[in-house]
Order: structure tokens, then sequence, then C-alpha cells
């Protein structure tokens, strides 16, 4: 029986161009090898550690969260280019605690200690060690570099200074062998130290790919990190080819000499439990008046709104109301509604146009109310449970529009009122996709750019697109692929690091708000001045953080120019929320196909639509640009049809007449989706919406078992289509049509999320 081994000393693909090890494949080998825990110690960066955490915890795999960090030479403050080198150094949480501190120190070695890397220094490690455990590192450790100098004396003072900090059992030596004279060296070096200091010894390998056959793509990596090409004699390169996911077999084999160092990995190992608590709301809090709690003043401005956007107050609105304002305090948002009220408000006061509302948000009568959205739910039918459900552990999301030239105003305000430490903006994440992989590794073996651009050229341009599926719908690839080597060479590369993130930056609008300053709560990093979150926005939303999407558009800008010249140059107070929305000549206009420059309307393929649609209404154009896309157009001829001749109208089945009347009998709306299942089956709207979800993910096992509710009930609550007299062959059409709707909208979501 080999000795039991954990790793602690792994770079994933978060080690930016620098580890191509994939989190769920690394793990799987982690598995696969036997070994029941892992660590993540990515370099300066702590962007992978949930997508890590939660894929361990998947696999029965125990994760240990970690970061090299990269520790000045002097003080992370000192940056002259003495400064230029800096030592590494893992640590590794223990708890809670050694996390927290973990994450300070990692945002503080961007915001403050930024040169080259993201530097730590020993000032911080002093006044935040607790908690964690510190490994040596590799051979550009702060002891390993002093002894591969020869100036052991030094490396025996710097070792007694960093066990001081940290404490007898939580500093260690790490020894490493990949095949380098070097490693040799300092091994020697680092059995005497740690017999003359009493430091423990722990074993590593400096994982930065899976398996040993992943050494040569890993090199032309690092030929894309550093722009050289494989034929440069300089280029960066990890020596022996040894830096993959050891068995523990292999790694017993390596260091005979060492039992106890390679027990210790274990004993780590126990000694590290982070657990992150998902979900657990963390909202900054709105100041509401004295004497008022957030729930009565919600309240308060809720009616103020509905008295100024309705007359009279129905009954029907009055229950609404109470409804929404229930699901809203239940779930924990009132201060995400006042919140963002607050900075709408403070836009349209400061003359910032603001956009009249966009998504699920739309069927919000509290954000109508409040005038976060400009449309009314009520004469649209939209529904509430879309944008916030009971039955969906979710956070809400309003995504809101401004001028372009005036967003930053905006975000001003939100950082100025509720400070600067408690708004980020929200990493993003470029990756090795597969056209661009193609001429990135193209390049980096200095492949002639015609040929690399000709076969990057074959890869069909649509959405999430891989070099696999593209081989199989492009035969003319393939057969290059089978019969030319150097081509199969370049594909075969290009494939194992496909997918690879290849570079962060700040999302186009995301914006975070917290309770408490952001970097308690998640790392952070800066570029120019500008502090980012480490986590993504869905990683962020997991977390319980406040997630804003403060959209920049153009379209905007230009109607509020135009405005401003019309009441100009002729004299007059055109206000654009209070126009006629009945106006023929417009209608004639936008039929006529004169609607360059008209957003959403403009596009050839829109304007020729248009000229057949021949809208009469705003309801008309909202349907041509819901139709307008993939998948719902095939009911264009149907929904053109049913306007100019209302007997041709017909129904798959009575009981939809209600719900696809105003469209002409086509299901061009996700409302329409969540009505039906709802007045066929029997759904509650709120697992209408769920059922709505996962008709667009199509997920054959899920897919199937909801078929089979929705036609035939669940046997509870909801009694099915069959039950209530509509035929099973009817349901089934029905069924179909909607699954084939949602993924065709869900296909277009992804695609404009994209473009954001």
């Amino acid at each position: 029986m080999p000795v039991p081994f954990t790793h602690l000393h792994v770079h994933t693909e978060y080690s930016l161009l620098d580890g191509s090890a994939k989190i769920k494949h690394l793990l799987a080998r982690t598995k696969e090898l036997g070994m029941n825990s892992l660590a993540i110690t990515d370099h300066g960066v702590m962007y992978g550690v949930i997508d890590f955490y939660k894929a361990a915890k998947d696999m029965g795999i125990k994760p240990i969260i970690g970061c090299e960090v990269y520790l000045a030479s002097r003080t992370r403050k000192d940056k002259e280019p003495i400064d230029a080198r800096s030592n590494h150094l893992v640590l590794l949480a223990k708890n809670q605690t050694g996390y927290q501190n973990l994450i300070h120190m990692v945002s503080t070695a961007f915001t403050e200690g930024f040169y080259h890397k993201p530097r730590i220094d020993y000032e911080l490690l002093e006044n935040h060690h607790e908690g964690l455990i510190a490994l040596g590192a590799c051979l550009a450790g702060p002891v390993s570099r002093l002894l591969l100098e020869d100036q052991y004396e030094k490396a025996k003072e710097v070792a007694l200074r960093l066990k001081d900090i940290f404490g007898e059992d939580n500093f260690y030596l790490e020894l490493q062998d990949h095949g380098m004279k070097e490693q040799a060296k300092v091994n020697q070096l680092t059995l005497r130290l740690a017999e003359e200091t009493g430091i423990a010894l722990v074993v590593t390998n400096d994982v930065h790919y899976i398996t040993e056959e992943d050494a040569h793509p890993h090199e032309v990596l690092l030929c894309i990190q550093t722009g050289k090409t494989m034929e440069d004699e300089d280029r960066m390169i990890y020596e022996g080819g040894q830096y993959f996911l050891k068995s523990p077999e292999e790694m017993e084999k390596l260091f005979p000499y060492a039992k106890e160092a390679l027990l210790n990995t274990q004993k780590i190992a126990e000694r590290c439990n982070v657990e992150f608590v998902f979900h657990e709301l963390k909202l900054p809090v709105f100041d509401v008046p004295d004497g008022k709690t957030s729930e009565d003043f919600l309240r308060e401005r809720c009616y103020e709104g509905l008295a100024k956007r309705y007359e009279p107050i129905t009954q029907e609105l009055k229950e609404r109301m109470e409804y929404e304002l229930g699901v809203i305090i239940q779930m924990g948002f009132v201060d995400y509604f006042l919140i963002t009220g607050d900075f709408i408000k403070y836009a349209k006061e400061q003359g910032i146009p603001v956009g009249p509302g966009r998504g699920s948000a739309a069927g919000s009568l509290v954000a109508y109310a409040l005038e976060i959205t400009n449309i009314d739910p009520i004469r649209y039918q939209l529904l509430f449970e879309r944008f916030l459900n009971p039955e969906r552990v979710s956070m809400p999301d309003i995504d809101i529009d401004f001028c372009y030239e005036r967003r930053q105003e905006v975000i001003d305000y939100v950082i100025s009122k509720y400070g600067e430490d408690r708004v980020a903006q929200i990493v993003t994440f470029g990756t090795l996709a597969a056209r661009g992989v193609i001429r990135d590794v193209g390049r980096a073996i200095n492949m002639p750019y015609q040929e690399v651009d000709r076969i990057a050229k074959m890869i069909p341009n649509e959405l999430k697109i891989t070099i696999h599926k593209a081989l199989e719908m492009n035969a003319e690839l393939r057969d290059l692929y089978e019969s030319q080597e150097e081509v199969k060479y370049l594909i075969d590369i290009a494939r194992k690091l496909e997918g690879l993130p290849r570079h962060s930056s700040m999302h186009a609008a995301g914006v975070v708000i917290s309770k408490a300053p952001v970097g308690e709560y998640v790392p952070l990093s800066a570029s120019e001045g500008v502090v980012t979150t480490q986590f993504p926005m869905t990683t962020l939303e997991e977390l319980g953080l406040l997630k804003m999407d403060f959209l920049g558009l153009r379209t905007l800008t230009v109607i509020d120019n135009a405005v401003k010249l019309v009441n100009k140059n002729h004299k007059i107070q055109l206000d654009i929320e209070k126009i006629d929305y009945d106006d023929k000549k417009v209608y004639e206009l936008i039929a006529s196909g004169a609607t360059e420059g008209v957003f959403q309307l403009e596009s050839a393929g829109m304007k020729s639509f248009m000229k057949e649609l021949a809208p009469s209404s705003m309801e008309d154009i909202i349907a041509g640009i819901s139709l307008y896309r993939p998948g719902p157009m095939d009911f264009i001829p149907k929904y053109v049809q049913g306007k100019r001749d209302k007997n041709s109208i017909t129904y798959t089945h009575p009981s939809l007449e209600p719900i696809l009347k105003n469209t002409y009998g086509c299901i061009v709306y996700q409302e329409q989706v969540m009505q039906i299942v709802r007045d066929l089956a029997g759904y509650s709207l709120g697992r209408s919406d769920l059922l709505r979800r996962a008709m667009g993910k199509k997920k054959t096992e899920v897919m199937n078992k909801e078929r089979h509710i929705f036609l035939n009930g669940d046997g509870e609550s909801i009694p099915g289509c069959i039950k209530k007299g509509i035929p099973k062959e009817i349901a089934e059409k029905i069924f179909d049509d909607m699954v084939d709707l949602q993924s065709m909208l869900l296909i277009n979501l992804m695609l404009q999320h994209m473009l954001w």
C-alpha cells in the first residue's frame, strides 16, 4: 500500500496561460488515482476556488483552498527595478479565519502591492497569518532561492522567521523533484535545514497540467503566454516534463527517503476545513426614515407610485401589489428594490436617460410603481413569477439601461452612497475558444499564417462551437485533419488547450454592492485603479452578493440628443416618456421600411419584415421583434396571415385561444408558455416558471419527467392535461412546440449576454 498522499501545490486553468489543468478533469484524475483530497494554489489569484470547491464536493473529494502568493523582496510598497523579482509562498486556509486572511492578502497584493505581479510582504504575513498553513514553495520560494544561491545562513534565517510568523506546526519546507539538478541540490540542503531548525518537511509536485502527455501542449501554452514560438531557444519552459498530477505511488518512488514528509501531506489536508455557504444574502442596507422599517417604507413608496400610475386603483391592483410585496419580503429582497429605485430616481433627477426596462423585471408591478421600469405589466399581461419565483431560490435580476455617456455618473453615485469599499466592478474571463485557439497555437508552433487563417475560418461561426463539433460538421476540415500531419498536430494541440481562460477583464456592465466591504466576502483584483472582484457574476450571486447590471446603451443617448434638438429647434417641450403610442404616421413610416437608425428595426431583414407585417400598434412591433429570431421566426407567416385575416387563425386546442389570441395563435412569449402550463395542466405560476426554464435546457431525463407531469399530473397538486380533458396527442404537440420555442429563446438570450 502506498503512503496516503495529497497534492498541496496545484495550478489549475486559472493560473492564466500557465496552468492547463481544467478543474473538472483535474479532479476526475485525482479520484482515478485514489486520492481523496486536493488543493488549489493558483499563482497570485483565487479566481477558481469556488468552481474548484463545488466540483470537488460533487466528486467526493475534499477541497483545500489556497494560493501560491508572490512575496515582495522588500515591501509591497517598494516598486523600483530591484523589486521586480518576488518570491513564491504557498498559503493554505485551515478554517474560515484563514480564508478571510487569505482573501485579504490576495486582494491587498493587487490594490497595494502590484508591481509586475500582485505582491504581499512580511508585514501582511505577520498581521494576517492566523488560520493559515504556509509551504516553502518551489525553487522560487524565499528559502529555496537562497539555498540555490549558496546563502545557507540567510536561508536559515528566513526559514526561522517564517516559522516564527506562522507557528511551530504551520510552516513546512517543501521538497520537490521534477528531474532538475537544481532541485536535487536544494533538497539536500533543505533536509539539513529541517534537521537543524526542527521545521517539518512536506513533499509536493508543482502541478501545472494533468498527465505526462500534457507536457508538450503546456509548452505551447507558455509560448502563447510569452509571445514566443516553439523554435525560440530562449522561450520559457518547465524542464523535465514532470509537472503533472502524479500518483501516490509515483510520489513515494521519488521520495523513498522522506516518508514522514509524504505523510505530512495528508495530515495537512485533514487540518484544512474551509466551508462555503451559498445563497445567504449579503445585501447592503438601505437607510430609511427614522421610525420606519424597510418593509413599511417600501410599501409606502409602492402605493405612492401606484397612485401616479393608475386611476383608479382597483382591488385587482391592490391584490397584485400585496402578492408581490409578500414574495419580496419573504425572500429578503426589500433593500434590493429600495436601492435600485433610489439610484434610478437619482439618474432621472440628474437628467440621465434611463431605459424603460428589459427582461423579466418588466413583469413586476412593484418595479413599475417604483419607476424602476416604465412598462405596464398589467396592460401587457406580464407575469411576476418569471422575475421572482418563491419556488426557485435565485437573486432578482434587473438589467438597467443608462445613457452610454453618463452611465458612470450613476455608478459614482452608488459608490458615494454605499462606500468605495462596498462597491466593485465584476471580473469576466476571455477563453481560448475554437477559432482563437487555432490561431494562438498556429503562431506558437510557427505555422504559416495563411494556412492557420484558412483552417481557423473552417470553424463555423456559431455559438458554443468546439473544434470537435467543427470536425464533425465540416468535411473539408476533417479531410485536412486526417490527411495532413501538420494540420493534425495543430488541431490536436488546440483541442487540448481549447476552453482554457485566456485573460481576465472587467465585465462591461456588472457591479456588485455589498453590506460590508466587498473584500471581506471575495478576493479582489485591480487594474489601472479599477477594483474588480476575482469571482464572476454567477459565483457572486451564489454567494448571496447583490449584482447589478448598469448597461450603457447608445440608443438612449441618441434619443436624448434628438429630443433636445427638437425642443431647441421647434421651441416645444417634448417628453419622450409621454409621447403618443397611437400615432398612425409613425406606424406608416415603420411599415415603409424607413427605419435606419431605429433600435432593433434597422437591419435589412427587419426592414423587410416590417414591410410585410405592416404594424399598426406597439403590440405588433413587440411581437415582431420577439418573432424575428431563429426558432420563433418559423411562426412569422402564421402571425402575418392571422393579422391580415382573422378567419385564418387556428389553435391546436380551444383552451389556447384566450392565451394566444393577441398573437394570432402563435406562441411568441415566455409568459405565454407559463400561462399554457398553468391553464392546461394545472401548474402554479411558480412551478410553470420552473418548467419553462427546464424546457430551455432540454435535458432528456428531466424533460421526460416533465412531459409525464404535463400530460398526467404529479398525483398531488398538478392534475395534468389529460385529466383536464385535453387529448394526449394534442397535449404532446403543445409540449413539443413549447420546448422548441424555449430552446431557441435560451440560445438567443445567451447570444445577447455574450454581446453585453
